[in-house]
């Protein structure tokens, strides 16, 4: 066993970070951003598709201690069809099967490292699948946030108490 202390890790996880591209600051060393993927690739239409996560993991089972961090963005795939080599597949990601439990386990892991009175943000698109759907298969019930007609982006937030 080392003596040496853990590194400290920031105050905000950001567990499936694709290409970081909801963020104004994509190298803040507030956010700790993870994926399971890392690629940098050309898109079928000539854009690139940087995917540069600081630890590559998966979100249902995340290699931190309970309680790590106080802010915790949870943007998983939200697509559960096109083909699979498409670009949006590749920029987004897509649901398995089972999507329910996939995202059951994913959201349970991000609450697990989240600091008691911290906040989760929930981030979907309805798509495929709708909001209310979703949010049926966690076991914690949001607090507040957008639900305007049309807006392709929901951005839900979560207290933990």
């Amino acid at each position: 066993m080392s003596n040496r202390p853990s590194p400290r890790l920031p105050g905000v996880l950001d567990p499936c970070c694709g290409s970081k591209m909801m963020y104004f600051q994509k190298d803040s060393p507030d956010v700790l951003f993870c994926d399971k993927r890392s690629t940098d690739e050309t898109l079928c239409d000539g854009r690139n598709l940087s995917i540069r996560p600081d630890i590559q993991c998966d979100f249902r089972d995340l290699p931190f201690p309970d309680k790590s961090f106080w802010h915790v963005v949870f943007d998983p795939p939200h697509l559960t069809s096109s083909g699979q080599g498409s670009w949006i597949i590749k920029k987004y990601g897509k649901l398995p099967k089972e999507w329910q439990e996939y995202l059951r386990r994913g959201f349970e892991e991000c609450w697990r490292v989240l600091k008691e009175h911290g906040t989760l943000v929930f981030k979907w698109s309805e798509e495929d699948i709708n909001l209310d759907t979703v949010l049926q298969c966690f076991p914690e019930r949001p607090l507040y946030g957008n639900r305007a007609r049309g807006d392709r982006q929901i951005f839900i937030v979560f207290v933990k108490n």
